[in-house]
């Protein structure tokens, strides 16, 4: 009479995961090679992400501190190719539209830059003369990084600040130094910082009204005027903006928002940042290959413990879960060890740029997911493949 059929054991998730381990440990060189593919991928991911969040995270910074609501209005040219003179009034006229909370201007004026007589005229090349009025930087939300701004005294006399690429070029260190404007000396009271907002203006030499039409033959026509207005209002007052500035010729006047240059620099970085994203996903293929790739050698170099195991009682189940559980823990391995890697790699590149490190948890979150998923399908085959090994024909194996 025979007894009770035998269940075959099962094993405890535990144990599962302990057989697992085991099965990594006994070919470590191989496992860490192949859970670097897994990691370049996961970290280059998680990088670009963290870079690409931090730096528009800055850039946010940026616009809530320079602010979205300035506009100019630049003259255009006329048929015959010259500059289009707008009103002398038209700051005026400008500060008349009803949300304007702050209108000034600056004026081209006609005049060499030279650091003495004795330089090359070529050594000052890009650097413009402008006119500006008093008023400027609280317009710009711009500061002057050393010395003093143009005040109503020094506007009217022979005294100039420099844009800090000027100054720079000029090789003018700060304020003290003289330097030729046309045929006419002009000390250096200040050099701004860098203006974000309007960056032609730091290649500019910028004198008061008074002093260039007295000293350097500025006519008084404004070229370029800067407005700011509520933020509600912004687009109201763009509408109407050239016609209030030069009425009856509006299409020579050229109005833009600054601020949507660091937008259009935001959605270009958002560009790269795909582009980033798909190279990290073939990096993360590679790897996933790579995982693959073991495991199937990892079967046929173990098939005698395949069988003795198959003899002993393990059923095909316990086999591949045996398997996909060294897959998956290989490629968790490279995931967490990636996802680290990628936040540290953002952490010192946003530091060394001065931002504010922001790494989604998402992100982080994603990529350990993808590593699950690529851990799946890089070890299914080759768990089935074990699974289906015949203890026969496993145990015979040299």
């Amino acid at each position: 009479m025979s007894g009770p059929a035998l269940r075959p054991a099962r094993l405890s998730p535990a144990d599962v995961l302990r057989v697992g381990a085991e099965g990594l440990r006994s070919r470590r060189t191989r496992v860490v090679l192949s859970a670097l593919g897994i990691a370049i991928g996961i970290a280059t991911m998680v990088a670009v992400i963290g870079l690409s969040t931090s730096s528009r995270a800055d850039l946010m910074n940026r616009l809530d501190r320079l602010g979205t609501n300035l506009l100019t209005a630049e003259a255009g040219e006329n048929p015959m190719g010259g500059t289009v003179k707008l009103p002398k009034n038209a700051v005026s006229m400008v500060e008349r539209i009803g949300p304007v909370q702050h209108a000034t201007a600056t004026g081209a004026v006609n005049a060499r830059v030279r650091r003495s007589d004795a330089v090359p005229e070529e050594m000052a090349a890009g650097i413009t003369v402008q006119a500006a009025r008093t008023d400027l930087l609280d317009a710009l939300n711009a500061r002057v990084g050393q010395g003093s701004w143009l005040n109503r005294a020094s506007e009217r006399l022979p005294t100039v600040v420099l844009g800090s690429v000027a100054a720079d070029r000029l090789g003018i260190s700060g304020p003290g130094g003289k330097i030729l404007l046309g045929d006419r000396w002009y000390v250096v009271t200040g050099i701004l910082a860098p203006i974000e907002l309007v960056p032609n203006l730091d290649r500019t030499a910028l004198v008061g009204y008074p002093s260039a039409e007295r000293y350097l033959g500025f006519d008084g026509h404004p070229t370029m005027l800067f407005e700011r207005s509520t933020d509600a209002s912004v687009e109201a007052v763009q509408g109407v903006l050239a016609r209030t500035v030069n009425p009856g010729d509006e299409g020579s006047v050229k109005v833009s928002r600054p601020s949507d240059a660091l937008a259009a620099k935001a959605a270009t970085d958002e560009g790269l940042t795909s582009l980033m994203l798909g190279l990290g996903a073939v990096a993360l293929l590679v790897g996933g290959v790579g995982v693959a790739n073991t495991m199937v050698i990892s079967v046929l170099e173990r098939r005698q413990e395949i069988g003795l195991r198959r003899a002993l009682g393990a059923t095909r189940g316990s086999i591949r879960i045996q398997f996909l559980t060294e897959s998956l823990l290989l490629s968790a391995l490279g995931g967490l060890a990636g996802a680290a890697l990628g936040a540290a790699a953002t952490f010192a590149f946003a530091r060394a740029q001065g931002w504010t490190t922001v790494v989604p948890p998402w992100s982080l979150a994603g990529g350990l997911g993808a590593t699950l998923v690529i851990g799946v399908i890089a070890g299914l085959y080759p768990a089935v493949r074990a699974s289906r090994l015949h203890p026969t024909v496993a145990l015979s194996a040299t």
